[in-house]
Order: C-alpha cells, then structure tokens, then sequence
C-alpha cells in the first residue's frame, strides 16, 4: 500500500493569507502597539472595525454567523502575524477565534449563537471566559461559583478571579456549578453580559507583561440571566474542556508569535552589531544561540500545526494541544531570554522591543493551564485515564 506524501508547505491561497495579514500587521499596527503599551489600554473601536473590514475577527468561525469560514489553521496564521506585532492588539483576533467564541459557536442553543457571534465578528462585541477563583485554578473542578435555576432564569453568586478581558469585555462565558452533583459533574457554563444586575468588577489587575490585557476579578451577587443562556448545563465540563484544547492552540500561537518576532529582530541585530571589527554573527558562540532559537521555533510550529491540522473541522485532542503548549510555553522563554542576552544592555532597555517580548512570553505558560498542568495533561492522554491530584 503507498503511503500518503506529507506536504509541510503552505497552499497558495494560506500563503496569500499570511502575506496579506503580515504587510497589514507591519504597516498599520506598529503605533497601535506602541500606544497600548504606554497606556495599558485595549485597542480602539476602530481598530475592532479595522480587524473586521480585513475578515480577522472569527476566522473559523461559521460564514453564517459572520464568521471567515475558514479552518483552525488560517485562523493560526492570522493570528500569529499579528501578535507578531503585538499581544495585547492581537488578544481580540485571539479571543474571536480561539476563545469562548468557539465555545459558543460549538454547544450554545442557536438563538445565542446567532445573536453573540456575527457582533464578535463586527468588531462590536468582545466575549471573554470566565473559569478561574482564588481557589480554584488548576484545581478548576473546585470552583465555587453557583447558578440555580429558578423561575425561568439562572442565579449565579460566586467570585472569579484571573479572567482576561474582565471589565472590557461585553460578555463573558462562565462557568460555575449548576447543580449539586459533586466534581466535574456539576459543572456548566452560563454566558452573563455586562452591565447584569449583581455583575461587578474589582481593581483592575496590573502584570508584568500583557499590557492592554483588561484583568480583573469579577463579583456575582444573586446575578440573575434567563434559563436561554445556559451554554452548556450541567455534567457538560467534559464539552466545555474540549473547546478550551483550542484555546490551547491559541496560547500557543501567541507564544510562537513572541519568539518569532525577538528572534527576527536579533538576527538582523547580530550582522548589524560590531564588536572587536566584525558583526557578532561572525562569532561561532552566537551561530550556536541563533541555530538552536530557530530550531526550537521551527518545532514549535510544527507542533502547533499538527494540533489544528489533525483536528480538522473538530477540536484538537487534549493530548496534542498540550503538547504543543507545554513546549511554545517553554520555548517562548528561552528564545527570549536568549534574543535579550545577545543584545546585552540593549535588550534590557525599553527603548527597543525585546524587554517586552520578554515579559510577554512568560504570560503564556502561566494563562490557559501551567507548563506542569499541560504535562500532567500529557502523561493522562498516554494512558488513558486522569490521574487523582487529591489521593494521598
């Protein structure tokens, strides 16, 4: 029997795809970037407007709720040119197409799914998940959040913790126990809109990096939606976990897309710089830093691509989108911590760009399930059950 030939190269139409975004990205988006980095604020309206004009917003998502149509695989060549540019421009292209847009394009009742998704598409809305509490982050299935069904509507009390978008964002898809079944099996999400009755938010949180990344935790107080916005009802988390292996793969485009872009501007450094009469890629010890970031890259890429290939028109398996993330997560730091320390004082400065690809970079392993997490992940897709954190 012949085996298939496998082709590690673009079409011409996802080729066209990337270019087009990129010369966008590198020519539109630079003051976009710069201004959200000295002020900390999202992007503009405008700039939402400007995504959607290009068809950046939705990718994936479904041609009849607005959406491009296209598959995972665009959306990740979409998204990386941009965040290329920018992490906290691209966080609306990441959220469209790799957040709880596709939650809720995946399990919403369709009533939702047509009313929410051609906004997130237009640049008028911005949906953001809300799964995390102070105590419970890697432990999720311990969150506390609760939604009773009562007359009709959903009653949610609880408090959330580490959501981005928390605060900027229009809608937020949230997950919280709607039942007494213990664990997992209690589980649901619920989509609250801002502006609820009882739904506030606390002191905006400040990080390291991700600037212009809205964070905050969120406060329930007797919260009450209609019964219709139930995404996914109770004894669904297993569905809900399955739409966040794509978030996975978005995680790690971001992260790819930090390394990539430190690692472009200090290879044009390192035959620009001089030291001792000759550029500093004439020195062996720098060949040697330089080959082992491209190919470090070069893995996480392939990595990522074989996550949203092999998914198709679906979602990713647990195992492969982890995979890809435990090692861009990893990756991301190490190819930036190596972009700075070949720059030298440089690339400590914040007068040029690799300070901040740096503080960026070490966001990613930490949002969307830690490094350990995302092995911890791996270890159960192998053999093939979860593993009790709680036993003793």
């Amino acid at each position: 029997m012949k085996a298939s030939k496998m082709d590690f190269s673009l079409t011409e139409e996802q080729a066209a795809l990337q270019e087009t975004v990129r010369r966008f990205a590198q020519s539109e988006l630079p003051e976009i970037a710069r201004k959200v980095e000295q002020t900390d604020e999202s992007p503009s309206l405008a700039v939402m407007h400007r995504f959607a004009e290009l068809g950046l917003l939705g990718v994936n998502l479904p041609e009849e709720y607005g959406g491009g149509g296209m598959s995972h695989f665009e959306a990740v060549l979409v998204l990386e040119e941009v965040a290329k540019v920018s992490i906290g421009v691209a966080f609306p292209v990441f959220e469209s197409c790799f957040g709880p847009a596709l939650a809720i394009a995946n399990f919403a009742p369709e009533a939702m799914r047509r009313k929410l998704l051609p906004k997130v598409c237009s640049g008028d809305a911005i949906v953001a998940v809300s799964m995390s509490e102070p105590g419970a982050g890697s432990a999720l299935t311990d969150l506390t959040t609760r939604g009773r069904i009562e007359d009709g509507q959903v009653v949610i009390n609880g408090q959330k913790r580490w959501c981005s978008g928390a605060g900027h964002s229009d809608a937020y898809v949230v997950y919280c126990r709607l039942s007494d079944a213990p664990g997992a099996k209690g589980i649901g999400a619920v989509l609250v809109e801002k502006g609820a009755e009882g739904f506030s938010f606390g002191k905006r949180e400040r990080h390291m990096g991700f600037r212009g990344v809205h964070s905050a935790d969120m406060f329930f107080d007797d919260v009450r939606v209609p019964e219709d916005n139930i995404i996914v009802p109770a004894g669904g988390f297993g569905k809900l976990m399955e739409a966040f292996d794509l978030e996975r793969c978005g995680n790690t485009t971001m992260s790819i897309a930090c390394a990539q872009s430190a690692f472009d501007y200090v290879l044009n450094y390192a035959q620009e710089r001089e030291q001792f009469g000759k550029p500093i890629i004439d020195f062996q010890a720098v060949q040697v830093q330089i080959a082992e970031m491209k190919m470090k890259l070069d893995a996480a890429r392939l990595l990522l691509y074989r996550a949203v290939v092999n998914a198709e028109a679906g979602l990713p398996s647990v195992g492969e989108s982890s995979i890809a993330k435990c090692f861009a997560n990893e990756m991301t730091r190490e190819v930036t911590g190596k972009a700075m320390q070949l720059m030298g004082g440089y690339g400590y400065s914040r007068e040029y760009p690799i300070e901040q690809k740096m503080r960026d970079s070490w966001g990613w392993g930490i949002a969307g399930g830690s490094i350990d997490i995302q092995k911890t992940n791996i270890a159960s897709s192998l053999v093939g059950r979860r593993f009790n954190q709680r036993a003793r």
